[in-house]
């Protein structure tokens, strides 16, 4: 019978381990893995394949004999950081929440130049309502159009700046690195 290069399933035992030894890691048997078939191969022996945890698993015993967190690395403990990332992530959720209601329930003005018209908008940049002086009536329609631009452009200026000061608070305050908001711009 011809050598055949197609993997087939050969039950094998072996002591082979790509990561350091530790006696104190249970032992289990592999059989049932896939491999080359190998024509030479002797029976295959009793070692025992070492399987190392690397995302938590076996809590190893500290000096005083209590359980202390796996010392597999910088995944040691995958669960607590995955609790941890949810529960950083809800509280941002919630902070997120209440800047933006407080936000939504601040008013701010913009004014042209003169004062002649004024222009309120929400935190959220949402338009609240237009006051136009009875001067601001008499300079013709057109000057009208760009004293209510003027005012609307300074309200929105305004308006970002406040929110933007609102955010970097909030990441200051969960202790995100400084400059973080400035993604806003």
């Amino acid at each position: 019978m011809a050598p055949s290069t197609a993997l087939s399933p050969v039950a094998f035992k072996s002591s082979f381990s790509p990561l350091l030894f530790n006696p104190t890691r249970s032992k289990i048997n592999v059989e049932g893995a896939f491999c080359l078939p190998c024509y030479n191969r002797k029976k295959a022996s009793n070692r025992s394949f070492r399987v190392y945890s690397l995302f938590g698993g076996k809590k190893d015993k500290d000096e005083n004999g209590e359980e202390a967190p796996s010392k597999a690395g910088i995944f040691g403990n995958m669960q607590n950081l995955y609790e941890t990332v949810k529960k950083a992530q809800m509280v941002v959720q919630v902070e997120a929440v209440r800047v933006q209601k407080e936000l939504a329930a601040t008013e701010i003005d913009g004014y042209c130049e003169g004062e002649l018209i004024k222009v309120t908008l929400s935190g959220n940049q949402q338009p609240v309502r237009v006051e136009i002086t009875e001067a601001a009536m008499e300079v013709g329609a057109e000057k009208l159009s760009e004293l209510v631009n003027d005012a609307y452009k300074d309200a929105h200026q305004r308006s970002v700046q406040a929110m933007k000061e609102r955010m970097a608070d909030l990441a200051q305050s969960l202790g995100m690195p400084a400059g973080l908001g400035d993604g806003l711009k």
